[in-house]
Parts: C-alpha cells; structure tokens; sequence
C-alpha cells in the first residue's frame, strides 16, 4: 500500500469494476511517457442521507471539456461517468470523508509524439482522504512562499484543461516550496501577478473585501466559484482583480480554495505574517459556511449535492 493512501477494495476501469490491486496499465502507456491526460478531485462527505458529492455534474462537465481540449475523444458519456463516480462509493466500504480521482488518459498500443491513434482508459478511484494539508492547516494556517517557478503563459500551455502536463509545473513550486522551509507554494503568471497554488486557488481579504484573481492562467475552479458564491450569499463584497506581490504582503487575511485543500487559511508569505497570522474573521466564517453547506447543512446549497446510500 502506498504511503498515506488507504486502499479500497475497487477501482472502476472503462466500464468495470477491478480489484484495486489490478487497476493496473502497461509500462508503454502513452501518456506515461507524454503527459496528454485529463482528471478530476471530487469530493463526497459523510452524511446522515448517505455520502454527498459536492458538485458532480460540475465536475463531471469539467472532464469532458478538458478531454476535449486536450483532443482525447472519451468512450463514456456524461451519464456513464456520473454512475461511474456514484457506483464507486456503493460497492466500496468507507466509514470517512472520500476523495474520488476520475482520470482518461492514452492507454498501450502506439509510442511517438502523436496521439492519434491512441486507445483511451477512463477510470475512476476512491479512497478516504481527510484535509489535504492536515487538520492543524485548516485550524491554524499555512506558511507559504512565492516560487520562482511562474505559471505558463496562455499560449504555452492550456490551462483550462484540468491536464495532468500542467502539474509538473505545480510538482516544481511544490517541491521548492516545502524545501525551503514552507508548506506550500504560490506561483505568480508571466506578468508577476498572483495566479494559483500548485493545486489552490487564492483568496485575500483586505478592507473587508474578498478578493481572488481572474483564470487567465489557472484552472476555472469549482471550489473558487462556490466560495465566490457562498460569499455573496453571506453577504461580503468580492472582486476578481488581479493581485500583485505587494497587495499579497499587506492583505488582512488570505487562505486557499481547492477540492482538496477545501478553506485552508494561510497565516504566513514569504515570511511575512498576514494579518494576526493563522485563522482570519472572515475566513472563519466562510470556512465554516462551506463545511456546513458541502454537507447538506445549507439548504440554499443542496442544490449542488448529489446524495449516495
């Protein structure tokens, strides 16, 4: 079993459900060797009405849109890979929170830089998973550094595609990050302005203002567009701007959004403590606000949950 990872008992594979152990793919796989796959992060918490899955047709539509992107034409359909993600939690036993990965990426048969040709997987696994960065994280903050590493212009990369090729560039902020003594990364875009985590969205506040940059360079983020949501709904003002450097360094609060790392505050960049560091006002509340609705506690929000037994 791999580190930290709890294994289940299936993983589903094009259409079938196989033992975890024999979800495997041969060593020529294309995108092994290329990098062209797409994925999801999708949560499902545990609820009294069975596991909710936090904004699977979301999600879902997200996937489809990055294969076709990235032009791998998906044997499944929309319906197909929302059962797929639901069916997954019925024939698994979990007692925690789950985090499901469906992935589509060029399977064995043909090496070369091209694609065409290629055949497809799609599967989808599942395991239990708790807060990305630890429970500590999410009460008392993240230190973070600005990397050295900048997100890809545009017109190098497409990253509107949730591609697997665009989080080696993440891997790199990561590893730098955390090397030098912090706990994650923030990567700036080609013009120095904030772009994303290496698999977060970022959020400051400042003057009771909420305040995320565009996607110009980042991932259109599903959790980003929830918080946003769940924000206005509580009734606080939100800005899409661009961020620069020093409005980071004097922001009153800041914390990261992901389907991952949920709202994980961040109490310190580039040494420099944010605000009173650790846990913001209103970054308390929004948290709060987003674990009560992911888990069918806000009726406004249960709209966005698909329900498992």
């Amino acid at each position: 079993m791999a580190a930290g990872l709890k294994e289940a008992e299936f993983i589903w594979k094009n259409g079938k459900m196989v033992k975890w152990a024999e979800a495997t793919t041969h060593v020529l796989t294309h995108s092994l060797h290329y990098g062209n796959a797409v994925f999801e992060g999708v949560r499902a918490y545990k609820t009294d009405k069975g596991y909710a899955i936090w904004k699977l047709n979301e999600h879902t539509k997200r996937l489809l849109e990055s294969a076709k992107m990235c032009l791998i034409n998906l044997p499944f359909s929309f319906d197909e890979l929302c059962e797929a993600q639901k069916e997954i939690l019925r024939v698994n036993s979990f007692n925690e929170n789950v985090y499901l990965r469906p992935l589509v990426y060029l399977g064995y048969g043909k090496m070369g830089v091209s694609h065409v040709g290629c055949p497809v997987d799609a599967v989808v696994a599942a395991w239990e998973w708790g807060a990305y960065m630890g429970e500590e994280a999410l009460k008392k903050g993240v230190k973070v550094g600005i990397s050295s590493w900048a997100k890809p212009a545009p017109n190098a990369m497409m990253p509107k595609a949730k591609a697997s090729a665009n989080y080696f560039n993440s891997q790199m902020a990561n590893y730098e990050a955390v090397q030098a003594g912090f706990d994650e990364a923030l990567l700036l875009d080609a013009q120095g302005f904030v772009a994303e985590g290496p698999g977060e969205c970022f959020f400051i506040v400042k003057d009771g203002v909420i305040i995320t940059p565009p996607n110009d360079t980042s991932l259109v983020s599903i959790t980003q567009n929830s918080v946003i949501e769940m924000a206005e709904f509580l009734g606080f003002k939100v800005e899409r701007k661009r961020i620069s450097r020093d409005l980071v360094y004097s922001a009153d609060e800041a914390f990261f959004t992901g389907t991952a790392a949920e709202v994980t505050p961040i109490g310190e960049i580039d040494r420099r403590v944010v605000g009173k560091g650790g846990m913001g006002e209103v970054t308390s509340k929004l948290q709060k606000y987003y674990f009560a609705a992911v888990r069918g506690e806000v009726a406004e929000f249960e709209k966005h949950i698909t329900y498992v037994k």
